[in-house]
């Protein structure tokens, strides 16, 4: 039996077919790696502040003797802020002119509302009720920090 194969025999032609689209076929997956990690790639955690979800914030302010209690609320900007205003005496309102709000507060009642604190910096807040002239020294102002 004669083993030696020539080069024009069928088996050898498909050896090298074989051969041929083995090698085509690995070079691809080089080349393609890096993609296809990418794509099964889990994300990197971040730490980011930048990226990270706004938050909920709640507050309760109390109006008292044409006083807001507490005088000062602090958020960061984006925050869904929700404010209750209570009333434990007369009526008031609360009014914070860059966010155009103004809420109405009923006399020995309570409102509540929510905005989004979108843009940065230092705004105040007052009473726009004029039944009494002491309404003008309720007063308070929101920070909001920037991102």
């Amino acid at each position: 039996m004669n083993f030696t194969l020539s080069a024009a025999t069928p088996w050898r032609r498909s050896f090298r077919r074989t051969v041929g689209l083995l090698l085509i076929g690995a070079g691809t997956l080089l080349v393609a790696r890096p993609s296809v990690a990418r794509l099964f790639a889990q994300p990197a955690e971040v730490h980011d502040d930048q990226d990270q979800a706004p938050n909920r914030r709640e507050f309760t302010v109390t109006a008292k003797d044409y006083r807001f209690s507490p005088e000062r609320l602090e958020v960061t900007q984006d925050d869904l802020v929700k404010l209750t205003i209570r009333s434990e005496d007369v009526a008031y309102s609360l009014t914070i002119d860059e966010y155009r709000v103004s809420k109405r507060v009923p006399a020995g009642g309570s409102t509540t509302f929510e905005f989004r604190a979108d843009r940065p910096g230092t705004f105040p807040f007052y009473s726009n009720l004029t039944s009494d002239a002491r309404h003008g020294q309720t007063k308070g102002e929101l920070v909001v920090r920037g991102r």
